[in-house]
């Protein structure tokens, strides 16, 4: 842990977090001036064992220091064992967490094989007091086994308790997550990173804002994983994230990021790469680390869609996007950063960064998940699907999420929502209600259109 002393302020402590065995040369450290670690999330189901590892092989090839697989089962939990050790027996040693929603059993069984759990303990009881007692557990299975935890809550997520007291707010984040904070200082367990995610990107700038100066005041400052859930594809996914994570990255606040979109994992990582690579200089703690970083985000930068255009993309949104959220400026061009852009694309990059910032909205905002081994239809495709055929309703708020698990819940902001049940059925939600179960989904674009009355 490093020390920090703030002038007029109270001492407080860095922590970093280890991910990956003392063994491990692909072991990484988070915060503390480290550089930023880069990471991103299979869509493969796990229990595919030879597709989960053909795809984190390709994604470690491709710069990821961290993959992270969903973990929702037992099943998955002996397949995520099978995963690593076939990595392992191919030279690859890329931390892999498991993400755990909803069952403690699962997070204390997966805690002895990933490197790092991601778990919501607010979800893991109803009960408070049961909920506690099982964070508990999960800690000195951790403690015993070197493995990190992050504490991950988002935006609609919260559970009930913690709406009833605060509303389903940054504040109510922030509080919820300093809970679960208190209770792995009280148990002298530091090897943990904090995350509080929203696909709005105001909600998620606020959250992370209030919870960096409320760790500070409890004296111990957590490494920060930032993310905007549910951003989306192509351009807008890109800089809906850029402009959430620089807003923070600008403050000094975050230490390891993910960039979700609605692709190709693979295509995460070089929107990520760009970001860690700005904001990371100066960081190191050791020289020999940022060369390490770097060699990482080159690999990452290669496999983008197109480099140039995804790089000023990129930069648009990190010299107006903190500047629009902060209400510092309200007007910006960017041909004035990039003569080369012709007016037309000028006014279009102009629109999708003041709808990302929130500022002005010119079309519908999407919110989609980027998939996970719990989906069970063709995201992709049904989500460019209902992009097309929604793309005139100028102000709604359309959400389609892979899985019924948490899908619900993280489409807080949505007016209208398209959920996958798996069995190639469909719930439509109004505002958080579903008001359509079970529709086969060859026809739920129709009944969705329907419903919203077009």
């Amino acid at each position: 842990m490093a020390v920090r002393i703030m002038q007029n302020e109270k001492a407080f402590k860095t922590i970093s977090a280890t991910v990956g065995r003392a063994d491990s040369p692909s072991k990484v450290i988070i915060g503390a001036g480290h550089p930023i670690v880069i990471q991103t999330m299979c869509n493969t189901h796990t229990a595919d064992v030879y597709a989960s590892v053909a795809q984190c092989a390709r994604l470690a090839a491709c710069g990821a220091q961290m993959i992270r697989l969903t973990t929702q089962g037992m099943r998955e939990v002996e397949a995520l064992a099978a995963i690593r050790e076939r990595l392992h027996a191919q030279g690859i040693f890329t931390p892999l967490v498991a993400d755990v929603h909803f069952s403690a059993d699962v997070a204390l069984a997966v805690a002895g094989i990933a490197d790092k759990v991601r778990i919501n303990p607010g979800n893991f009881a109803k009960e408070h007091d049961t909920a506690c007692r099982k964070l508990s557990e999960l800690i000195e299975v951790c403690r015993k086994n070197g493995t990190a935890i992050r504490i991950g809550l988002n935006h609609g997520s919260l559970g009930e308790r913690i709406t009833g007291l605060y509303g389903d707010t940054p504040r109510g984040m922030e509080e919820a997550a300093m809970e679960w904070i208190r209770m792995c200082i009280g148990q002298g367990f530091f090897n943990v990173v904090v995350s509080l995610k929203s696909s709005n990107t105001l909600v998620m700038v606020q959250a992370y804002r209030m919870l960096y100066e409320a760790m500070k005041k409890e004296g111990f400052l957590f490494p920060m994983h930032l993310g905007v859930t549910e951003a989306g594809n192509g351009d807008s996914g890109r800089i809906k994230s850029v402009v959430g994570i620089s807003s923070l990255l600008e403050d000094g606040i975050g230490d390891t990021i993910r960039v979700s979109l609605t692709e190709d994992p693979v295509y995460e990582l070089p929107v990520a790469a760009y970001l860690a690579r700005r904001y990371s200089k100066g960081r190191a703690v050791y020289a020999r680390e940022e060369e390490d970083s770097c060699a990482e985000w080159d690999k990452a930068m290669q496999a983008s869609k197109d480099k140039e255009r995804e790089t000023m993309i990129a930069d648009l949104a990190c010299l107006y996007g903190k500047k629009l959220l902060d209400k510092e400026i309200d007007d910006f061009s960017p041909a004035s950063s990039y003569p080369c852009l012709t007016e037309e694309e000028s006014a279009y990059l102009k629109d999708e960064i003041m709808q990302a910032a929130r500022r002005r909205f010119y079309k519908p905002e999407y919110i989609a998940c980027p998939g996970c081994g719990r989906t069970m239809y063709d995201l992709e495709r049904v989500f460019d699907e209902v992009k097309r055929r929604t793309a005139h309703l100028k102000g709604l708020r359309i959400a389609v999420m892979g899985c019924i698990v948490n899908g619900p819940g993280e489409m807080a902001d949505a007016d209208w929502g398209y959920v996958g049940e798996g069995g190639g059925k469909v719930t439509i939600y109004k505002g958080k209600e579903p008001v359509l179960r079970h529709v086969p989904q060859d026809e739920a674009i129709d009944r969705l259109l329907e419903l919203i009355g077009f």
